[in-house]
């Protein structure tokens, strides 16, 4: 093993540490893999560092071209042992000592080019899905070199640089910066072996935007269109339970099986994602197209007509929920009740008045008021004033009865409305046919606000 290089101050004698720069080429970068949470990328990566030792501008000065060797070159070298401490595989590219490029300059200027391929973790949040965006990041440290004999540093000009011709699937790469750090490495964060110490970090991170347009076309738009069919079965009678209900659970199942589909390559996180509130808006419209045809049913199937106060949903609503007696019916029966009530105290009044007292004070029993003459002769009929005035009393309470039942009749009819229950259920449809679009509009109005705005 070749040692490094040992530079020391030349007023404080104070021993310098080796400054590597480096520089990336990014020339394929493949799509997340969100269920491993990682990216896979193909790079060129190039390491400079200083070690006069390899000057040769004083021994060959007439030799003024660089020097350049393949791996066999790089292995007479002291080098840098650089990591990925972020990966989950890494190699070199190719099989061939031709793959590493080495270059050593007059000045001892040394250049080690290699080409990569690494599987990198990258930490993703889907609390947006599948408008999030993700921050994938690319960490390399030195593994046995700490601060103070190795300093890593990104190169002055273009550390960072993708291929213009990249292109992703389902991403869009957005911005992308670097950062220079230190990383503390003891007992409890071994990160380099055993060593303990501070090591130099270099990162980058890239931006990483989702293309939406495949879920607008492939979930968001046949969602909708589920939704839209459920709505099919408002236009049904209430009393066709067939195709109602195929209609409702057909949609219902179709639509859990596209969500299924767009949510099987995710990993199964806690949190509520964008696309779920979206699944749980468009379940429940579903499922109360199912509960409307229910209520409908149970409606039509009554045999009782229904008396409301007025036409609107509030009275309709609850009159079909709390049904009860016809306030017709309940009236007439009190009022016949009463009136014979009221006939039968006018009877006692009567028999009453048909018993009298003689002069012993005795009581005779009721005699007959009626006068018989000659048969000859017309019969002429008189009454006693106790007998007619009893009579009037009851021909006036009769009328004064039926006038008073005339005008609760009259306000019933004015101000209660009869209806069956085969019309409360269609005016229920057709509020539906209404009601249910507009809720959903109201929803998706809300959802995409929501979407662009937080």
């Amino acid at each position: 093993m070749y040692k490094r290089f040992l530079e020391y101050d030349q007023i404080t004698s104070k021993r310098l540490p080796i400054v590597v720069k480096l520089r990336i080429y990014v020339y394929l970068l493949q799509n997340l893999n969100s269920d491993l949470l990682q990216f896979k990328m193909h790079a060129l990566l190039q390491l400079s560092f200083q070690d006069k030792r390899l000057a040769y501008k004083e021994f060959a000065p007439e030799r003024r071209e660089t020097i350049l060797g393949q791996k066999h070159l790089s292995e007479r070298l002291w080098l840098p042992h650089i990591f990925f401490a972020n990966e989950r595989e890494s190699s070199i590219l190719g099989t061939d000592e031709k793959d590493v490029l080495t270059s050593i300059s007059r000045d001892g200027n040394v250049i080690i080019s290699t080409r990569i391929q690494a599987s990198l973790y990258c930490w993703m949040n889907f609390k947006k899905f599948p408008f999030d965006q993700q921050y994938c990041s690319t960490v390399l440290e030195s593994w046995m070199y700490n601060t103070s004999d190795l300093i890593l540093e990104w190169e002055d000009r273009a550390p960072i640089s993708f291929d213009p011709d990249m292109r992703l699937t389902e991403y869009n790469l957005g911005q992308y910066w670097h950062n220079t750090s230190v990383v503390l490495s003891d007992e409890v964060n071994m990160r380099h072996g055993a060593f303990q110490g501070n090591y130099s970090s270099l990162s980058y991170t890239v931006n990483l935007q989702r293309e939406i347009g495949f879920y607008l076309l492939d979930y968001y738009l046949p969602s909708m269109m589920i939704v839209a069919i459920s709505w099919v079965s408002f236009w049904l009678q209430a009393d066709a339970s067939p195709p109602r209900i195929m209609l409702g659970t057909s949609t219902m199942l179709s639509f859990i099986t596209l969500s299924s589909s767009q949510s099987k390559t995710l990993p199964k996180v806690s949190y509520i994602k964008v696309s779920e509130v979206w699944f749980i808006g468009c379940t429940f419209f579903i499922f109360g197209s199912l509960v409307e045809f229910a209520f409908v049913n149970t409606i039509w199937r009554r045999k009782e007509n229904i008396e409301l106060k007025k036409v609107n949903s509030k009275y309709i609503i609850k009159s079909t929920l709390t049904p009860r007696p016809a306030r017709r019916q309940m009236g007439g029966g009190l009022s016949n009740e009463s009136r014979a009530r009221s006939c039968s105290s006018l009877d006692n009044i009567v028999s009453s008045t048909e018993s009298v007292r003689n002069g012993n004070g005795t009581v005779n029993p009721g005699f007959n008021n009626y006068l018989t003459v000659h048969p000859n002769l017309p019969i002429i009929r008189t009454e006693c004033a106790d007998t007619l005035s009893v009579c009037s009393a009851r021909s006036n309470h009769d009328h004064i009865v039926e006038i008073e039942n005339d005008k609760e009749k009259e306000k019933d009819s004015a101000t209660f409305t009869t209806m069956t229950p085969q019309e409360i259920a269609m005016w229920i449809d057709r509020r539906s046919r209404l009601l249910f679009p507009g809720l959903f509009l109201a929803f998706n109005a809300l959802y995409w606000l929501f979407v662009y705005c937080f």
